[in-house]
């Protein structure tokens, strides 16, 4: 039983999608109550929809309620959700800092916290988002890729502390053709052209084809001998060393 956190849509509405098709169970917790609905409609036994704001505690708290209530357990949690605003640096705003801490850093701290419980007593696997933004720097992405690498530390730290209890913490960055990323081709053309023609496989990802595959494998005891890694599901873009 896995929560997947903005999973109603895009990369997050995949990640549902695939696993369950793939026999899992997934609490989906949206803002988008109209795409929440309608997933949920597409498999009510296996998929639970919690409308609510990933920057409040308190949201994530009734997630894991919920997943126990339902499903009986929580083995898996993957932290994909997260909102920013494209400005260059100079224009970024307090608020749009908050934005993104509060939805990517405080979001992932948040589940990670709340599910830990029953994660530790399922050694279940987390499964946080990163983005090759924050390891390349990408301009006008700085909110953004400042939250990213941070969830990356986080990440790393939880892996090592977590490792006791069987706890399995890793990231994903992905570079798929998301609606996001249409609009982002729309309102800075050259910038996309400048990425799309950086990758070695030569296309954007596939939600769930490229995507939720590799966050599944994390989930899944194939992966049992992996935490605090970071893997690329980038069409080769970035090559960590």
């Amino acid at each position: 039983m896995i929560i997947v956190t903005g999973g109603a849509a895009g990369i997050g509405g995949a990640l549902t999608t695939v696993l369950t098709k793939r026999g899992a169970s997934v609490v989906a917790v949206d803002i988008d109550e109209e795409a929440g609905e309608k997933i949920q409609k597409v498999n009510q036994e296996k998929i639970a929809f919690l409308k609510g704001d990933v920057s409040k505690e308190q949201v994530a708290k009734d997630a894991v309620k919920m997943a126990v209530s339902k499903f009986g357990k929580l083995t898996g949690l993957v932290n994909n959700a997260h909102a920013s605003r494209q400005k260059p640096l100079m224009e970024l705003t307090k608020e749009d800092w908050s934005l993104s801490f509060g939805t990517g850093l405080n979001a992932t701290l948040y589940f990670m916290k709340a599910a830990y419980p029953e994660l530790m007593k399922n050694k279940g696997a987390v499964v946080n988002f990163g983005s090759g933004a924050g390891l390349t720097g990408q301009e006008n992405q700085a909110s953004y890729a400042a939250a990213k690498e941070a969830i990356r530390g986080l990440s790393r730290v939880a892996a090592n502390e977590w490792a006791p209890e069987g706890i399995r913490v890793n990231v994903v960055c992905p570079l798929a053709l998301t609606e996001g990323v249409k609009n982002w081709k729309e309102n800075r053309p050259e910038q996309y052209k400048q990425v799309a023609n950086n990758i070695p496989l030569s296309h954007f990802g596939d939600p769930q084809k490229d995507i939720a595959p590799v966050v599944a494998f994390l989930l899944s005891e194939d992966s049992q001998y992996m935490t605090g890694q970071t893997l690329m599901a980038d069409g080769g873009d970035i090559k960590l060393r």
